[in-house]
């Protein structure tokens, strides 16, 4: 029969179906009320300005996400995250940044410094500015902070890259021994630096996987911490095969300088050998009284008039690692474990839950939890200074014997 006809009008389809909504909506009102009545509350709809999220539950993104842009409360130390990069490498320098920003510093406001051994082009500052708004100071490198040791012969290091082009990476590249020697001992007086009490390293194409929602420099220096680092491995034995050599040479000339406790333990076998294991220095935080110490002068001045940065290829990475164990105690270097990182070649990702809560990332690919090296460093203490010497000497009498010709008596 169809739907009657009333009074002239002539109801569709639409209609109809609109009526029903209509009234499924007043029987949800009528709901809503009643159950408020029954219950005492006030009932707001998620999206209403009355909505409050519950107290004591944390949704999906919790308030340091929510308020991300805005800066972090607290006090922030004299300290700056510094990078040494080139022109060319201006997409990895973004990339870096931008994960960097978000994870951490567009709510901490660190500034920036890039250094480089040009000058920055204006499509390389234009690049940057667009990524940060945070402070960028622009620093270029002179001839005796970009270049060869004053005791180095560059015919005998040419001959030398020449030698190494094969035997490891970067075997033949002259600007990566400039770059491992600037960064071993004269970053932290650069014009830019000299002034910082701390600073964080940052390089081209790295990944940062973790909300990181503390300063972790005011995390060191309120625990009196003074080197950190995420990842720990052996270094190629063929790029510093004299290094262990000179840093016993500097150590018997100069056991004043060392403390009576040390971490000295995580880098030296029973035998008094380097073990090759070291920081891997692309990320450091670094409080630069270390560096600027009386002890770690002395140290890098006599490695850079050995050559070894040149005539071998030694790296900043175990120069910083060798120095750091040397003269500071465990207590006062930190695995930052929270903080998932990547570098090209290697990455960590913390498979505590708590910490894998903020990161995304798969702690299964980690290196650092098969790192023979990282296993070391949570297992070993303190080494006092007579038993450093010792083993020092005995290793000194050991290589001795060994070089001595034979007896034809």
């Amino acid at each position: 029969m169809g739907i009657p006809r009333l009074g002239g009008f002539q109801p569709t389809a639409r209609i109809f179906k609109l009526a029903v909504l209509l009234a499924a909506l007043a029987a949800l009102c009528l709901m809503t009320w009643t159950a408020s009545s029954l219950l005492g509350a006030d009932l707001h709809l998620p999206g209403t300005a009355a909505w409050r999220q519950p107290a004591g539950v944390v949704g999906h993104q919790d308030a340091a996400r929510m308020s991300f842009d805005e800066p972090a409360a607290g006090q922030r130390v004299n300290g700056a995250i510094v990078a040494l990069v080139r022109n060319s490498e201006l997409a990895g320098l973004r990339k870096s940044i931008r994960m960097l920003e978000d994870r951490f510093n567009r709510r901490f406001k660190y500034p920036y410094v890039l250094l480089n051994d040009k000058n920055f082009t204006q499509e390389f500052r234009d690049g940057i500015a667009s990524i940060t708004t945070n402070e960028v100071r622009y620093g270029i490198l002179d001839e005796a902070q970009w270049g060869y040791s004053p005791s180095v012969s560059p015919a005998k290091a040419l001959a030398a890259l020449e030698h190494n082009r094969n035997r490891y990476l970067y075997g033949d590249s002259l600007s990566y021994r400039f770059m491992c020697r600037f960064q071993s001992g004269m970053f932290f007086e650069h014009p830019l630096v000299r002034d910082l009490d701390w600073y964080w390293r940052l390089e081209p194409d790295v990944e940062y996987y973790c909300d990181i929602n503390y300063d972790p420099f005011v995390f060191m220096r309120d625990r009196g911490l003074k080197y950190g680092f995420t990842i720990a491995l052996r270094e190629d034995p063929a790029t510093i095969e004299s290094l262990w050599y000179h840093t016993r040479e500097w150590i018997k000339k100069n056991p004043h300088l060392l403390p009576e406790r040390s971490l000295a333990n995580w880098i030296m076998g029973t035998d008094g050998h380097y073990n090759t294991c070291h920081f891997w220095s692309n990320f450091e935080i670094v409080d630069l009284s270390l560096y600027r110490s009386e002890a770690y002068r002395s140290y890098f001045e006599h490695l850079d008039r050995a050559g070894g940065f040149f005539y071998e290829r030694w790296g900043d990475a175990p120069i910083h690692s060798i120095a750091a164990t040397l003269l500071l105690n465990k207590d006062e270097v930190h695995w930052f474990e929270d903080i998932g990182y990547k570098h090209p070649g290697n990455m960590h990702c913390p498979r505590d839950k708590n910490m894998l809560a903020r990161c995304v990332c798969d702690p299964s690919q980690a290196y650092t939890y098969r790192s023979a090296c990282q296993t070391r460093f949570g297992k070993v203490n303190n080494m006092l200074k007579r038993r450093l010497l010792q083993l020092i000497d005995e290793s000194e009498r050991e290589y001795a014997s060994r070089s001595a010709p034979p007896d034809d008596s």
